[in-house]
């Protein structure tokens, strides 16, 4: 065995590093591992040894824990269109369509057709999740549609591991007791993960914090996640509901980012487990006994995924955002995989449609990785935005005043965006660059395409009206430019602008700005407060020495 972990490691390096040459993500690497060590060790029947599966689960546990400490119950309950309605209704959807073409196409009967349905719902949130978190992607509107939606296959695992029991059963009574046992189970877990969450979590973590013991902190991390991962799963449900359940309790602590930061070690190792976990499921003489099947069910898999998603996103969205969001979900994910071998070991499936099926799905998660890494130059290419199509899709009320109107949405726009958000403020947004456009276009934002160096520009979001204008544009020269038309407009008395260094404040002294915010000197300033805090430190240090 310890051969086998030292072989399975050195070729997951080689293998990552040569596809890192490509460009190709260490996902694809893991599963090609996988695929190299069942054979090579003849591991295919390994694959479904019960610790050997708990421990590669253990990755998307603990990936759906710290997806969780980014998502607060608030920002869940924001959520809520995403995850209820989108994502039921996908799954839904999904699940008839696939129902229907099992029965009336392929002629199965209706237990395996809807059996199959259920599962081919189900996306991957290992390879998803995983992708959006290395990119960034999960705090864009796309990214918040795909949480949305798998977050809600996450919650209907439940109910198609409770659909198999029914299949399995002896009569009525026993689903009538099913269902009343898992509604009992579902209404325990839930009280004792808020309860614990609510009241004991940060008085523990606080009590760890003071033993000054990194060891222990880790160790109480770990602790919190897996023993609300055992606790989900004692009660019926997967581990990863548990855990992404956890990590939001955890997300209303001030502990949060020290968490994050020590679990995603553990995460990412174990997450390579699960992949090539993955790898060790292709088997080339199921496809080239199965290959005219696979070549034609996979890809109308992919469409039917594709055109189902679209649709439903495109109920309340843009097409870039239907067209990102469906790509990126139109895989067969992890759980499908685990509902088909249950299936398989109840007989309601036919082991040689599970292995084609597996095959599949399997294909289809490693396709995933290229697709998300080319997610935005698809979109470019196939649903090119006009941005004077586009420009006038925020329309500010002519009413409007009082308003806060911030010319630019790079960086620093953005966080005065969020900030001005969270306060309440009523605020408009101008910006130039299609790039930075795009992103606040995409992100909900009341965002307007045009040059704020233009009038016309600036009085159309009611600039005479507004409280206060912001500046946040790196460029000095398009600053004074800037702030030039605005003072023809308002005589600069509202306007707020961020300058980098004391010799850019001069040059717009004649503009007689007076709100002018120089970065190196806030910056000075707080550096040197801080060190009169170390000087304080190390006073008390000395005088505790010599004590």
């Amino acid at each position: 065995m310890l051969g086998i972990i030292v072989w399975t490691l050195f070729i997951a390096i080689i293998v990552n590093l040569v596809l890192k040459k490509v460009h190709l993500p260490t996902i694809i690497g893991y599963i090609i591992t996988g695929t190299i060590i069942a054979y090579v060790f003849d591991l295919h029947n390994a694959v479904n040894n019960h610790d050997l599966k708990e421990i590669a689960e253990f990755g998307v546990v603990f990936l759906m824990f710290t997806i969780g400490l980014e998502f607060s119950i608030s920002h869940l309950k924001q959520m809520r269109r995403e995850v209820f309605f989108t994502g039921s209704l996908q799954i839904i959807v999904t699940t008839i369509f696939v129902t229907l073409i099992c029965m009336f196409v392929l002629g199965f009967d209706f237990k395996t057709s809807l059996v199959i349905g259920a599962a081919l719902s189900l996306s991957s949130t290992a390879i998803v999740l995983k992708t959006y978190n290395e990119t960034n992607d999960i705090k864009k509107r796309h990214g918040q549609r795909v949480l949305g939606i798998l977050i809600m296959q996450d919650i209907a695992v439940i109910p198609i591991l409770l659909m198999i029991s029914f299949f399995t059963s002896n009569g009525e009574h026993d689903v009538i007791r099913l269902i009343f046992n898992t509604a009992v189970a579902a209404f325990i877990l839930i009280a004792l993960l808020y309860l614990v969450g609510r009241y004991l979590l940060e008085p523990f973590f606080e009590h760890v914090t003071k033993a000054e013991s990194d060891e222990l902190f880790v160790a109480s991390v770990l602790l919190v996640a897996i023993g609300a991962s055992y606790l989900a799963h004692y009660f019926g449900f997967t581990y990863s509901l548990g855990a992404f359940v956890a990590g939001m309790m955890i997300s209303e602590t001030k502990f949060k980012h020290q968490v994050e930061a020590d679990l995603t070690p553990f995460r990412n190792l174990l997450l390579g487990v699960f992949f090539i976990t993955v790898g060790m499921q292709i088997n080339f003489s199921v496809i080239a006994q199965n290959i005219l099947i696979i070549l034609i069910l996979l890809p109308t898999l992919l469409l039917i995924k594709y055109l189902i998603i679209y649709l439903i996103v495109r109920i309340d969205d843009t097409k870039r955002v239907a067209f990102k969001t469906a790509l990126s979900l139109i895989q067969i994910g992890e759980f499908s995989l685990a509902v088909l071998e249950l299936a398989r070991s109840s007989n309601l499936i036919n082991p040689t449609y599970s292995q084609i099926l597996i095959v599949t799905i399997v294909i289809s998660m490693i396709l995933t990785p290229i697709i998300l890494k080319n997610l935005s130059k698809f979109a470019g290419k196939l649903l090119p935005e006009d941005p004077l199509s586009i420009a006038n899709t925020y329309n500010i009320d002519k009413d409007t005043k009082g308003h806060v109107v911030v010319i630019g949405y790079g960086h620093l726009g953005q966080e005065i965006a969020a900030n001005l958000r969270l306060d309440g403020h009523e605020y408009v947004i101008v910006e130039h660059n299609l790039k930075y456009f795009e992103m606040g276009y995409l992100d909900d934002e009341p965002i307007i395409f045009g040059n704020a160096a233009h009038k016309h520009i600036l009085e159309s979001v009611n600039i005479r009206q507004a409280c206060a204008v912001i500046v946040a544009i790196d460029n000095p020269e398009k600053v004074h430019l800037v702030c030039e038309v605005i003072n023809d407009l308002t005589h600069n008395t509202k306007t707020i602008v961020k300058v980098t260094r004391f010799s850019e404040k001069e040059e717009l002294q004649n503009l007689h700005l007076e709100h002018i915010i120089v970065e190196d000197d806030i910056v000075a300033r707080a550096l040197v407060e801080e060190t009169k805090e170390c000087k304080v430190d190390f006073v008390e240090e000395e005088n505790k020495k010599k004590q």
